[in-house]
């Protein structure tokens, strides 16, 4: 069983008194919530959470804070939201876990569950201020069993709250599956790569020093254009690094933003720590072609469902959404024309989760058949 139930309104009690409306729960048989609310009510989300616990009697929910939230074709964006999700699962099928806030040995009380249940995938949610969160994210992974991750990094103008049983902050927190819950999960690209791939000779930190062992500003902007080349400002907010991932058989990339360039000393920073060596490749936000990649991973993943889902879960990043798409829920419209109307809840992130690894400009979906 899942339902999901999603309002806005100018406070959060007519907004989570919608959802309960919605919701029905006279007649749901629900263990485990999925909550999500927008950035303009979180500081509200300790009585938000409280409420939808009391009235509910769930006690396992997981969630977080964006500055957009969505349910089933709608988006909300900038305005008072509440998303909201209830499931029922197999007793003991799943794990709720706190934030991993200082070393992945705070995870070490879960390891014995995941080898008794053959755990080997988690929704999980990250605080984009801790800067260890891309090593936890890729630790957890490894310390489960052939894991899979998928999720988001908490986006907000305020608090920056998750949701892992009560409320929680600084980590990666999260929920854990059993190999009995079957998951069909995917990933959708929001850029386009230009040109050839190159390789990173000389950087300090992350920035690029010489690419291909020329000045790296001389390669970005032979790729960038002559239009964009001559324009710096809008290059950096519209071609991005793209870094391929080793061994993919899908020609799968994790993008990275340009921070900042240089004229006079022709280098470029980028929001990643680079070696020498590394390969890198340079892309562009592309309306057409992220929505024909949306809709190619709507196909894959309809391809490889033995049943129709029963619910889901979606993480986008937050360039992405209204700002690419339009105001009117494209994007989440668009899921539901491919996939019909499936209980579906998620956020819009400050980076998503897919496998082992942090991305940007994508989209992660996550069905349960």
């Amino acid at each position: 069983m899942f339902r999901v139930a999603h309002a806005s309104a100018r406070d959060w009690q007519q907004a989570a008194n919608s959802c309960l409306g919605q919701l029905g729960i006279i007649s749901v048989k629900a263990n485990l919530g999925f909550l999500y609310v927008t950035d303009r009510i979180a500081s509200q989300l300790p009585q938000i959470l409280t409420f939808f616990k009391e009235h509910t009697d769930i006690q396992h929910w997981v969630g977080s804070v964006g500055v957009g939230v969505c349910a089933t074709s709608q988006e909300y964006n900038d305005k008072p939201a509440i998303c909201v999700m209830l499931a029922e699962f197999p007793a003991d099928s799943f794990r709720v876990f706190p934030a991993i806030k200082a070393d992945i040995d705070e995870f070490t009380d879960y390891r014995a569950w995941c080898n008794e249940t053959n755990a080997r995938f988690a929704v999980v949610h990250g605080d984009p201020r801790n800067p260890k969160t891309p090593d936890f994210i890729a630790e957890l992974a490894d310390a489960i069993p052939g894991g899979f991750l998928v999720g988001g990094l908490t986006s907000s103008r305020g608090p920056y709250f998750q949701i892992a049983g009560g409320l929680t902050e600084g980590g990666v927190s999260g929920v854990l599956f059993s190999d009995r819950i079957p998951v069909v999960t995917a990933l959708t690209q929001g850029c386009t790569p230009l040109g050839k791939k190159h390789e990173i000779t000389e950087c300090q930190d992350n920035i690029a020093i010489r690419i291909d062992d020329r000045p790296a500003l001389e390669v970005f902007n032979e790729e960038a254009g002559d239009i964009l080349a001559r324009d710096p400002a809008r290059a950096t907010g519209y071609i991005f690094a793209g870094f391929p991932i080793k061994g993919s058989d899908t020609g799968d990339y994790m993008v990275r933003n340009v921070v900042g360039i240089d004229p006079e000393t022709k280098v470029l920073a980028i929001g990643e720590y680079l070696n020498a060596g590394d390969t890198v490749m340079f892309c562009r936000r592309d309306i057409r072609t992220a929505y024909e990649d949306l809709v190619r991973m709507l196909h894959d993943i309809k391809c490889r469902l033995s049943k129709p889902p029963r619910g889901g879960v979606y993480y986008s990043c937050l360039g992405r959404g209204a700002h690419m798409f339009g105001e009117n829920s494209e994007e989440l419209k668009t899921i539901r024309q491919e996939l019909g109307d499936i209980p579906l809840v998620g956020f819009f992130a400050n980076g998503e989760i897919s496998h082992n690894r942090l991305y940007g400009f994508t989209g992660v979906l996550t069905l349960f058949p």
